[in-house]
């Protein structure tokens, strides 16, 4: 997704990095696969600690949800410029079958369409080697500031 020009290229080792140290993806075991030009693919491998189902061992639909919030979000990441800050507005997944248990799940998104303080993003999460029989299909938005407009300090003392 081209940028208007005068406006800095993603940065994606920086988003990279970023993600990689995000406490919660690393204790659900959450990685990415692949990131680039709006489009991001991560995948989460089954953990019992995540089952939703005790029946039949179905992961929780929301480590599903986690998942393609973290893939949308590292989409726009790849989409904006260097220092944009992301933050999800909405999210929606439509739920088309239970993951199968003991399976690896696959987040891909891309972003679709920025405007000047809006991103879209549309996906699937499916299983490893399954992209053709989606678990659910996600929609979300996110909010980008745009870059090069102040915001106030906030002082850690006197704000929360």
């Amino acid at each position: 997704m081209p940028l208007p020009d005068g406006l800095p290229p993603p940065d994606l080792d920086a988003a990279l990095q970023f993600y990689a140290g995000i406490p919660h993806h690393n204790a659900i075991g959450l990685t990415v696969v692949e990131a680039g030009a709006g489009v991001a693919v991560m995948r989460v491998g089954y953990d019992a600690r995540f089952i939703g189902d005790p029946d039949n061992g179905a992961v929780h639909g929301g480590l599903v949800t986690t998942m393609m919030d973290a893939t949308g979000g590292l989409a726009v990441l790849s989409a904006v410029p260097k220092g944009t800050p992301v933050a999800t507005l909405d999210l929606r997944l439509d739920y088309l079958r239970a993951a199968e248990p003991g399976r690896t799940l696959i987040g891909r998104a891309e972003c679709y369409r920025l405007t000047p303080n809006v991103a879209f993003t549309r996906g699937t999460a499916f299983e490893e080697a399954a992209e053709n029989d989606p678990i659910a299909n996600f929609i979300a938005t996110y909010m980008i500031k745009p870059v090069g407009i102040g915001m106030p300090a906030r002082d850690a003392e006197t704000q929360p």
